[in-house]
């Protein structure tokens, strides 16, 4: 990522976060919530993406064009699938959704609905970071992140604490559809920083902390029951 992509970036204070032992890149999937030919959900999306790849991100970006409504269409539909594959890929993700009549919109909710929390013995979600977003056409509103940050918990990821909501989103992007310089700018620097740190912390240690007494005593009680069967 060169220097002049990120134009807001002040150099003398903008820090790399410190990788751990495990020098791969975190992969990070970002998700947006409209289809609008000027989304700004999608260009506060690209802006967080340049921003991960200058922290030495790996990132990838969901089009939610083309996908069918949640059980209007098979699970082997193509953008159900790719979306699939997707999840599977990224250590962490990030959700921007608009706010549309106080709560996020369908189009990010049919997203996250066809993401399951499992595909056969894998957990797709279970222990990857979350960081969640919102743009708002009025003032600043928190409806859409604290929804998305519920289904952040129902989907066993661990959602970071900070987030960004960017109001009347449509003055904060100049006529080449970048992030103008703002405390709004700044802040979704500071979600990604933390995302960024807190994938590196956690990305190695998801088997240790999804670790669960109760998922180890149905363990443990379908091993007996096993052993009990073949000594009939």
């Amino acid at each position: 990522m060169n220097n002049h992509e990120l134009p807001n970036l002040r150099s003398d204070v903008f820090k790399v976060p410190e990788p751990s032992d495990n020098a791969e890149q975190p992969r990070i999937l970002l998700l947006y919530g409209s289809l609008r030919e000027r989304s700004f959900s999608r260009l506060v999306s690209e802006e967080s993406a340049r921003l991960l790849q200058a922290m030495g991100a790996q990132t990838r970006t969901f089009n939610p064009s083309g996908l069918p409504l949640p059980d209007d269409a098979d699970s082997s539909h193509p953008k159900v699938q790719e979306l699939r594959e997707l999840v599977q890929w990224c250590d962490g993700m990030v959700w921007c959704s608009p706010e549309r009549h106080g709560a996020m919109t369908s189009i990010m909710k049919a997203q996250i609905d066809w993401i399951p929390l499992s595909i056969g013995a894998v957990r797709p979600t279970q222990g990857k970071t979350l960081a969640v977003m919102q743009v708002s056409g009025g003032s600043q509103s928190f409806n859409a992140v604290n929804q998305l940050r519920i289904l952040g918990r129902w989907m066993r990821l661990l959602t970071i604490p900070n987030q960004s909501s960017v109001p009347k989103a449509f003055m904060e992007f100049d006529d080449n559809d970048r992030m103008k310089p703002s405390p709004y700018y700044n802040r979704i620097v500071d979600v990604m920083e933390e995302l960024v740190k807190f994938t590196l912390l956690t990305r190695d240690r998801k088997a240790y902390l999804t670790d669960r007494y109760s998922e180890r005593v149905e363990t443990a009680d379908e091993l007996s029951k096993r052993v009990n069967q073949r000594s009939i």
